[in-house]
């Protein structure tokens, strides 16, 4: 029996880990000597089997989708299967559930975030090396597991695949890579903002109790998970991904009003490439470069605007 493996499954399976395209060889041979050994997705005429990931070295736990013919097998997506299911409150069961499970979507959600960080790091590299040596490996698939039980919610996998090539962003000459010189917050800061928040709702909660309904303030919800902070070292303020909705939304240590971006993290992260490789189209900020770290124009400290450097192209 043929097992096809498209380019494209070829370059998500490099970007999810070292080790993934070896576990996706490995299956294809499985694959070829028992074609039927996947289970009904739930989308038809494809079937799907999951990698454990723990028998290859630098690689997650997988989910493959493929379709079985006659004379061939082609798969159709590899993307990291989820650790665990998120814990919602209980009173939020009724208003926010998870995102239903869509291999085929996520397959395409693993190869756009993929692309466009790829994008990003390709310019810093080539342009900001300073920015880029500062972003920081990525991240296990054991640690985000163990930053899912902290958590007690499962990571959407727009997020674990971000993750999966990058850990943070440890800043350049105090400032982040992305818009407005953000920064992609460690595994560590996202716990600790997570608890932080999860504490102030949680006083709240209690002063919600007797006040009326209309006054009920909320500051957190569980399926919000912190992902990009102010800066590398200011942890005040930035940017959730609501897990259940799939949508970024600014947060703050100070619990002002939470506010939507309407932005997912797929679009957050490819308009940023789009303006560093157009930045004459570039509205939400213009990016710059002083010495070699990238610099966003923004929120610059006015004492370096002298040596800010606009971009062309």
């Amino acid at each position: 029996m043929n097992v096809e493996i498209p380019p494209q499954v070829r370059e998500t399976a490099t970007q999810l880990g070292a080790g993934v395209p070896y576990a996706l060889k490995v299956l294809a041979g499985q694959l070829a000597d028992d074609p039927d050994m996947g289970q009904p997705s739930g989308l038809p005429g494809i079937l799907t089997v999951t990698v454990d990931g723990d028998l290859f070295e630098d690689c997650p736990a997988l989910a493959i989708g493929y379709i079985r013919e006659p004379d061939r097998i082609e798969i159709r997506y590899v993307n990291p299967a989820c650790f665990a299911e998120p814990a919602v409150d209980a009173q939020d069961q009724n208003e926010e559930q998870e995102r239903p499970a869509d291999p085929a979507a996520d397959a395409v959600i693993v190869r756009e975030v993929a692309d466009a960080w790829r994008r990003i790091t390709g310019w810093l590299q080539h342009n900001a090396h300073d920015s880029y040596t500062a972003l920081r490996a990525g991240a296990t698939p054991a640690a985000i597991a163990a930053l899912e039980g902290d958590l007690g919610i499962g990571i959407p996998v727009e997020l674990r695949t971000l993750w999966l090539l990058t850990a943070g962003d440890d800043g350049a000459g105090g400032w982040g890579c992305l818009p407005g010189n953000k920064a992609l917050m460690t595994l560590d800061a996202v716990t600790a903002v997570y608890r932080l928040k999860t504490d102030s709702q949680a006083h709240e909660d209690a002063l919600n109790a007797d006040r009326p309904g209309y006054d009920r303030i909320t500051v957190w919800k569980a399926t919000w998970i912190p992902v990009v902070a102010l800066g590398p070292a200011d942890n005040t303020s930035g940017l959730y991904l609501d897990a259940a909705t799939g949508y970024l939304g600014r947060w703050s240590r100070y619990n002002e009003a939470p506010g939507d971006e309407l932005d997912t993290l797929v679009t957050y992260l490819e308009e940023a490439a789009d303006m560093l490789e157009t930045p004459v189209l570039a509205t939400r900020d213009k990016p710059g470069l002083v010495g070699g770290a990238l610099v966003w124009l923004s929120s610059i400290d006015p004492a370096q605007e002298d040596r800010w450097q606009s971009l062309t192209g």
